[in-house]
């Protein structure tokens, strides 16, 4: 069995002291913190994050604008991006990653159906967000955002 992704970044970033992670989540609730910390070792590396479920959250602690989140929304490139960007000011980290979407079984539209996720990622050469529309119930539709959270996580540090 391949390594997880959390365990694949501890390989990566091990005996490094030039990288500090820090994460930024709403549809994930925790679990791409969560699943970094499982692994023995990430305090050297893993500086914090933040559950942002609430758009007063996202607003106060991570600075996303209040006219992003009203348009076009806190499910959106743009929120992602900002969420990504504030969580690494904010912890001092040189890399945040961020998810935000509708991990249902409620709460989608046409436009943004169930399983819509935006996942970003701030590093020292820029900010990049991904859009995703990830298949299943609301735990497949978590799992899904934070391996690719992570994933993108691992791309961004290599």
């Amino acid at each position: 069995m391949p390594d997880s992704f959390e365990q694949r970044l501890r390989e990566l970033l091990d005996g490094r002291d030039d990288v500090r992670v820090a994460t930024a989540e709403s549809c994930t609730g925790g679990t791409v913190a969560s699943r970094i910390t499982s692994v023995a070792g990430s305090s050297a590396y893993f500086v914090g994050g933040v559950v942002s479920y609430a758009n007063d959250v996202k607003h106060r602690v991570l600075h996303v604008p209040e006219d992003v989140l009203a348009n076009p929304g806190a499910v959106s490139e743009e929120t992602a991006r900002a969420m990504a960007e504030g969580a690494r000011r904010l912890m001092d980290a040189t890399h945040a990653v961020s998810t935000t979407g509708i991990a249902g079984p409620d709460g989608g539209t046409a436009r943004k159906p169930v399983g819509t996720v935006y996942i970003g990622i701030a590093t020292p050469a820029g900010t990049r967000v991904e859009h995703h529309v990830f298949s299943g119930d609301r735990a497949a539709v978590i799992a899904a955002a934070s391996d690719r959270a992570l994933a993108l996580l691992l791309e961004g540090i290599s």
